[in-house]
């Protein structure tokens, strides 16, 4: 929208997404509370039902409804119908496209017309196999023209797309996480975390509990988890599994699941689970780069995690040997699991510098902040730009979102 048409208003940006749930709604949220905070106006169009609308207007925004499926078919063009009405009775200036299927239906609707950010939070192609995957890669390759940003949440989801052909102008901010929210607690908060399941759940309180925080989906891996489980229960008896979430594997899962494995379903409070964990778990087969183990090293647990996109770059430095495990391997899992229960002292020593890591270089108010900049950057006057440096420290995101202009990182790319 020209410079002029936006003056005496608020900045107004649609974020179109689909799925509701999971680590995408979440980013939608925070982005949405952080942004409103700020002065900029949010508007969420995403289906009924799941997480997103509510928490998106409990964040400030404005949901509107917008009825697509979760997998594209034949209802795609129906689904474009829809989002291009919302989009000419909202007039955003900017459009900010969340996964795969909220990208395909936003960038067929505006096809450039208004300055658009895709956000693949995981490239589709890597999620299936054969023709899917191939039809997926065409897709993509064919539909960055349309986007004025292709932004990854990792440099190693930019990096994946680049050598798959995927060709447009790139943005990289890392995901970021509520470290006020998602912190460490002390030792009686961690006993009554304990004391809560053992009331709810029948877990005894000293326990080995690994936890894994997901949907229960093939994505997530938790098939692998399940089949690493006697390996763990080979080295630590005892020990329990909780499998924090829901979604389409659930009752695939359960079948044969020892009974050290708690299906413990949904919860709106992860920190109570990571509290009471002693290790932290995620088997993806694949990410973009992971909330739920920034969040869980936020609070001071430590992780292991499969080396997915974004994996190496969420952990700190030094952290990859013994938190890395090869996706689709339950021996190299169990033996990473396994061997962090049988150390605890290594095990307080790697939450700490997770902790510490994870305020300084995943906060979400440097995330939000980032992200803000580069909207106002695909809106300022002068020739354009190919990237915004990652996202900031948390310090620098504590204050108005309001500053205008490139950052000096993104006005030295320009040049080059």
């Amino acid at each position: 929208m020209p410079q002029h048409k936006r003056e005496g208003r608020r900045l107004t940006v649609l974020h179109v997404s689909q799925p509701v749930d999971g680590g995408v709604a979440r980013v939608v949220t925070d982005l949405v509370r952080s942004h409103t905070r700020a002065g900029l106006h949010s508007l969420v169009a995403c289906p009924p039902g799941g997480v997103l609308g509510e928490g998106a207007a409990a964040a400030g925004a404005g949901v509107l409804h917008w009825h697509a499926r979760r997998a594209p078919g034949p209802h795609v063009p129906l689904e474009t119908l829809r989002l291009s009405r919302l989009i000419r009775q909202t007039s955003p200036d900017v459009v900010h496209a969340h996964s795969a299927k909220a990208g395909l239906a936003t960038r067929l609707a505006v096809r450039g017309r208004i300055p658009t950010v895709f956000q693949p939070h995981a490239w589709s192609f890597e999620a299936v196999g054969g023709t899917a995957s191939e039809l997926a890669l065409y897709w993509e390759r064919f539909a960055a023209r349309w986007a004025t940003r292709l932004l990854c949440v990792s440099e190693d989801e930019r990096r994946r797309g680049r050598d798959a052909g995927v060709e447009g102008p790139w943005a990289v901010v890392r995901n970021g996480v509520d470290t006020e929210r998602f912190r460490p607690v002390d030792r009686p908060a961690r006993d009554r975390a304990r004391a809560g399941l053992a009331a709810l759940r029948g877990l005894p309180p000293q326990t080995p509990l690994v936890v894994c925080v997901g949907r229960l989906c093939r994505q997530k891996g938790q098939d692998v988890l399940l089949g690493a489980w006697p390996g763990v229960l080979g080295e630590v008896p005892g020990a329990v599994l909780a499998l924090v979430g829901d979604g389409p594997a659930r009752e695939d899962l359960r079948p044969g699941a020892p009974p050290q494995v708690l299906f413990a379903g949904p919860t709106a409070d992860p920190a109570a689970w990571y509290a009471a964990a002693d290790l932290v778990v995620l088997p993806s087969r694949w990410e973009g780069m992971a909330l739920a183990p920034l969040e869980a090293m936020a609070c001071g647990r430590p992780v292991v995690m499969t080396e997915v996109t974004g994996a190496r770059e969420s952990l700190p430095p030094r952290h990859a040997a013994r938190c890395l495990v090869p996706p689709d391997d339950p021996g190299a899992l169990a033996r990473a699991v396994a061997a962090l229960l049988l150390h605890p002292r290594l095990r307080d020593t790697l939450g700490r510098q997770a902790h510490e890591y994870v305020r300084g270089a995943h906060d979400v108010r440097g995330t939000a902040a980032a992200v803000a900049r580069l909207y106002r950057e695909l809106l300022a006057p002068g020739p354009a730009v190919h990237r915004v440096p990652d996202a900031v420290p948390p310090t620098a995101g504590r204050g108005s979102l309001e500053r205008p202009g490139p950052s000096p990182e993104t006005r030295e790319h320009s040049r080059r």
